[in-house]
């Protein structure tokens, strides 16, 4: 895992008359997930795109674990990047398992470690490798490509992931099973996730944290629920729509609105949850069984509680003037 530093990071192209990205800074910790959010053309993709040196920043810096990426060689630095694009971009000659290994081929990596490593991944994106391995990219529907252009990046054990608008094309009923998948499997991997969308449910389901930007500044760079209980401006708040209570509740994770565990705690006398359970059916659960508070869960561990309370202040609209 690692964590990314941006510091005063601009982008100005020779032809546009504004910067692409204007001043920039921000801090992304190790094993977190930060979403870019924002219209089309706000920076997003290219701040993302700096961070693997696929544009240079004008002036700034951006530090990979305290080294400043410009100090590493632009290879050396890829492959130590993964990267997910809209369009998955596998090699239509190569097979699902022969795409998967093309980092770890380039690393040196003897092939029996290659074959275990290619296994695991599909494996772990539910592609069973008998099945996979052998398959063409031809083969698959859009929702398996870029399932193996997830296992593709994470294939050579990167330090940091990128991800640009990577469900972008996938109908709505795949895109919202590959984003429930993609959580599940950020629990299991712990990688740092750096994640491009316009999508504002999206990047409040998936989000640890949410850079807002706007015509290339950040806006606002907080949880899901802090943005949604106190957006920055008007501009954050329509974004959002955070006067709409019922999605609020149905995309905000319990995690990001539980307490503390008290002292005296007893965890067994309480219907449970689990972190990544949506507000929404944490309020159900609530009123179906009449408890005071609920166990909030992170596998297994007990993490903190959801109350009626904190539920109420999550629907509370922000005040965005």
């Amino acid at each position: 895992m690692s964590s990314i530093r941006f510091e005063h990071v601009s982008k100005q192209f020779p032809e546009a008359s504004m910067a692409a990205v204007d001043d920039c800074t921000f801090e992304v910790a190790s094993g977190s997930f930060v979403v870019l959010l924002g219209p089309s053309g706000c920076g997003k993709t290219t701040l993302l795109k700096m961070v693997n040196r696929l544009y240079e920043p004008t002036s700034g810096s951006i530090w990979l674990d305290g080294t400043n990426v410009r100090d590493l060689e632009a290879t050396e630095l890829r492959r130590q990047v993964g990267y997910v694009i809209q369009q998955v971009g596998l090699f239509p000659h190569m097979t699902v398992a022969q795409n998967i290994a093309i980092v770890p081929e380039l690393l040196g990596w003897p092939e029996a470690r290659r074959i275990e490593r290619v296994r695991e991944l599909l494996t772990l994106v539910d592609l069973p490798p008998d099945e996979y391995c052998s398959r063409y990219p031809s083969q698959l529907s859009g929702g398996q490509q870029q399932r193996v252009g997830v296992a593709r990046a994470l294939a050579g054990e990167p330090k940091l992931v990128l991800m640009d608008e990577p469900f972008g094309a996938i109908d709505a009923i795949t895109r919202s099973a590959l984003q429930r998948e993609l959580l599940h499997l950020q629990r299991k991997v712990k990688k740092t996730i750096l994640f491009v969308t316009h999508d504002v449910e999206e990047a409040l389901l998936l989000a640890d944290k949410i850079v807002v930007m706007r015509q290339g500044h950040i806006v606002q760079y907080d949880t899901p629920f802090a943005i949604l209980t106190n957006p920055a401006d008007t501009f954050v708040y329509d974004l959002i729509g955070a006067d709409d209570v019922v999605r609020q509740l149905s995309l905000v994770r319990a995690r990001y609105a539980m307490l503390d565990v008290p002292a005296d705690w007893d965890a067994g006398s309480v219907p449970t949850i689990s972190a990544d359970d949506d507000l929404r059916h944490a309020l159900s659960t609530l009123l179906r069984t009449g408890a005071s508070a609920l166990t909030v869960l992170d596998q297994n561990d007990v993490v903190g509680i959801v109350t009626l309370d904190a539920i109420r202040l999550s629907t509370q609209e922000g005040d965005p003037s």
